[in-house]
């Protein structure tokens, strides 16, 4: 996987963050938030949550291959690091 290749799956990933972050019957056919059940309210989070970790993943693998890139090393050892691992991270 190169640059490109990350940074097409990090748009992909952000476009599905952000529907599942509307609210639920906003789309063509109305309605509103309450149409939503519990269940399929708990599956979409979860699902978001899930897209969070891969978009932070994604993020550091990209970062940590252009470190290497600039370093002189090769950009295709980097590898993608646990979730527990980037999201443990300190901003």
């Amino acid at each position: 996987m190169d640059n490109q290749d990350i940074l097409q799956r990090i748009e992909a990933l952000v476009d599905e963050e952000h529907q599942l972050r509307e609210p639920a019957g906003s789309g063509s056919a109305g309605g509103d938030s309450s149409d939503e059940d519990d269940n399929s309210r708990s599956e979409r989070l979860a699902r978001l949550r899930q897209v969070e970790e891969a978009l932070d993943q994604c993020w550091d693998l990209l970062r940590q291959r252009r470190a290497k890139a600039k370093a002189g090393e090769d950009p295709n050892e980097a590898d993608a690091r646990p979730v527990n691992e980037v999201e443990g991270y300190v901003q």
